[in-house]
């Protein structure tokens, strides 16, 4: 079991990671609460729930089911969730347990931001995306026009990682989860950043997928204690996401996962940060080990404007000017706000050199 410890601008938080700590819950919480509320989706409902529930030695305990997907990141889903915890006599001295992956953790969280104006939760991450959505407290809902833009900054009281849980990903979640693994080594070193480009994710061990979890809570949580907000360095952690959240959006969420869409959004970051600094960053190293992992990168019916229109929707841009996050070398990130002609030349590039990967 390998602890590390967050301060947020609230308090502190543990981010445990072990095998099989699901079932030592209770020594991991407050044993005070005057009841519990587990949120899930129907596949991890399936898996883990039980586990948690027999453990628990609360008698008050209730529970939310959400369909499983990006799409029920919903205004809908999180109306519904707060009336059942009105339904249930939840009160503010009872807690939320966040049992799932990035969707669920976000509006779970977000639920405890504002329910009774704030109760306490702790995110169980279940996926491999969630080690980095789980750290940090940023909580939020999606919105038709954007990705995650109706939210709040909210720290959880804990972060309860059972890598056992992982064993049950499929493909395209272990795809998803990686990417933004690798987005944490293309903002800090270049050791960990080439350790995983000669990682095949069909050969990967137990051991190895620990301490890639390890090395990435780690980066994300020393850029979260410098920057809680997203002010300055936090927005570093964006690399890819400008460009990916516009994909998401534009496509219809939950048609390829985050992580996948996050991946596209990070050749395109490291495509422009040749262009703008004579970078030489690992682009084709970076592109055959999506390759060679299968992730899908002919993505059609993707227009240059409809794009750009949704980007500056980002959360990041200012005066309607769109922000990336680029890097000088790996290790080395940059905030940089982008003209439009400069976007439109070289997004419509992008977008005909997808067509041929």
């Amino acid at each position: 079991m390998k602890k590390i410890k967050i301060k947020a601008s609230s308090h502190e938080y543990d981010i445990t990671i072990g095998h099989g700590i699901r079932f030592e819950i209770n020594e991991l919480i407050n044993d005070s609460y005057s009841s519990i509320m587990i949120i899930t989706d129907e596949v991890i409902e399936n898996l883990y729930l039980n586990d948690i529930k027999d453990t628990l030695n609360f008698d008050n305990i209730t529970t939310y089911i959400l369909p499983s997907g990006e799409a029920e990141k919903s205004i809908n889903n999180y109306y519904k969730i707060h009336t059942r915890a009105i339904e249930a006599g939840l009160d503010r001295n009872s807690l939320i347990i966040a049992l799932g992956g990035g969707v669920v953790g976000d509006i779970a969280g977000f639920v405890a931001a504002t329910y009774m104006r704030g109760i306490d939760f702790i995110q169980m991450p279940t996926t491999i995306l969630a080690h980095d959505s789980s750290v940090g407290g940023k909580v939020a809902i999606n919105h038709e026009l954007g990705k995650n833009m109706i939210g709040a900054f909210y720290p959880p009281q804990a972060v309860i990682y059972d890598i056992e849980t992982l064993k049950t990903l499929n493909k395209a979640e272990l795809r998803s989860g990686y990417a933004e693994l690798i987005k944490e080594a293309f903002i800090s070193e270049k050791d960990f950043l080439n350790e995983l480009l000669n990682t095949k994710l069909n050969e990967l061990t137990d051991k190895q997928l620990s301490e890639h979890l390890y090395k990435g809570i780690k980066i994300k949580s020393e850029i979260v204690e410098a920057d809680e907000k997203e002010s300055n360095v936090r927005k570093y952690l964006n690399l890819g996401h400008t460009l990916s959240h516009a994909i998401e959006s534009e496509l219809g969420y939950g048609k390829i996962t985050h992580g996948e869409a996050v991946a596209i959004g990070m050749i395109f970051a490291l495509k422009l940060s040749n262009i703008k600094y004579n970078a030489q960053l690992p682009n084709e190293s970076f592109i055959n080990w999506l390759k060679i992992n299968h992730y899908p990168l002919n993505i059609p019916l993707l227009e240059s404007k409809k794009l750009i229109k949704r980007m500056k929707s980002d959360k990041k841009s200012k005066n309607q000017i769109v922000q990336m996050i680029l890097l000088e070398t790996v290790g080395n990130p940059r905030i940089e706000n982008l003209p439009d002609e400069f976007l439109i030349k070289h997004l419509d590039e992008f977008i005909k050199e997808l067509e041929n990967l």
